[in-house]
């Protein structure tokens, strides 16, 4: 049966079957080694939400990405099976057919390859391997019937692959864009946001610097760079001790031990970001830009859910990369970070603003 999400993403304007995008948002970018079918879709849906997929049969993607909470938990760090928590913040699934890497720290480039981990990560799927989940399909003959309608294959030969493209697909259609900003900026719809929230772009993309990472384009708004950056976040649990992290982190790295483990395990290890992939120095604490559509539902924000709310964000980057003045700052700081002395309506204007990034499409999203 077809659930209403997938239903409201085929009857959307955002067409699953095409690349076609909500105002404000580019066309979605679709492998052409995965095509975009109803089927296909349908089934990624029903993947997401399957609990079985984990050691307690109580964790499905959906878990973490819940959509009544704009596809987070809305907890500063993700439980996975048994109640057991990693270290990192779970970012939306909304627009993440957008990102050019996957998890805080890139390790994965799209979303086939991100899907396929969570399973058998300790503290989310708890999974020992992909065997468990794959025989719960092959058992299933409703499954069984739709792997091989969508992808021609029998029991037998249903594999991660088919699995990951399934749920690829599906979160492909989770888009949202049309936000008060997206018709104000691109629709040229004058009263679309407030007086408030018309300063607070002004701020945006002046006095705050935030578009310097958060782009905006001529015709669409990703308000990400989809590069890294260390502001300052997470720095206490390493200071003084970065080179003693990073070393051990690599020498159990060379010894064979899985990053995605190791990342949501340990939480000394999991502030080195996106060193953790390339090994280089200088992205020592560094994580991925996220997008701020929608940010106004997904808090707290942050790689490690440190910061509650956006006006704790503003604050933490008006203090240029710290949340007291008297906090030392990290010595691998990105170069424009640095203190932004906002007035108090300044503040609040930016805030305003990051509301008018909320999508009509969260409705839909939720109305399952």
């Amino acid at each position: 049966m077809l659930t209403k999400l997938s239903l409201a993403c085929m009857l959307a304007g955002a067409s699953v079957l095409t690349n076609a995008a909500p105002l404000g948002l580019p066309p979605v970018p679709i492998p052409e080694n995965n095509p975009q079918t109803p089927e296909k879709i349908h089934l990624g849906d029903k993947l997401f939400h399957d609990t079985r997929f984990s050691a307690d049969g109580k964790v499905s993607c959906a878990t973490c990405h819940s959509q009544d909470m704009a596809f987070t938990d809305n907890l500063p760090v993700s439980k996975g099976f048994n109640d057991l928590t990693g270290t990192r913040n779970a970012p939306t699934v909304i627009n993440s057919a957008y990102m050019k890497t996957l998890f805080w720290d890139g390790r994965e480039p799209d979303l086939e390859g991100q899907s396929k981990q969570p399973p058998v990560n300790p503290v989310e799927g708890g999974l020992p391997n992909h065997a468990p989940l794959l025989e719960v399909i092959r058992k299933d003959s409703e499954y069984v019937s739709t792997f091989k309608a969508v992808f021609g294959v029998g029991a037998g030969d249903i594999s991660m692959d088919h699995v990951a493209k399934a749920i690829a697909s599906f979160e492909r259609t989770v888009i949202a864009g049309d936000s008060p900003f997206d018709s104000y900026y691109f629709g040229g719809e004058k009263d679309a946001m407030t007086p408030a929230q018309i300063r607070g772009l002004e701020l945006f993309v002046g006095k705050g610097r935030c578009v310097s990472c958060h782009r905006i384009e001529q015709t669409q708004a990703l308000f990400t760079d989809n590069r890294f950056h260390n502001i300052g976040i997470g720095f206490k649990t390493i200071q003084g001790k970065e080179q003693q992290t990073a070393a051990a982190f690599i020498k159990s790295k060379r010894e064979g031990a899985d990053v995605d483990i190791t990342v949501l395990t340990r939480k000394s290890m999991s502030e080195l970001g996106r060193f953790a992939v390339t090994e280089n120095v200088t992205e020592v604490g560094a994580f991925k830009t996220p997008t701020l559509r929608n940010i106004e539902k997904t808090a707290p924000y942050m790689h490690d859910g440190s910061l509650e709310t956006l006006k704790d964000v503003v604050n933490f980057y008006d203090k240029g990369g710290r949340e007291k003045d008297e906090d030392p700052l990290s010595g691998f700081l990105s170069g424009g970070i640095r203190p932004l002395d906002l007035r108090a309506r300044e503040k609040e204007d930016l805030v305003e603003f990051m509301k008018a990034l909320t999508s009509p499409q969260l409705d839909q999203f939720t109305q399952r």
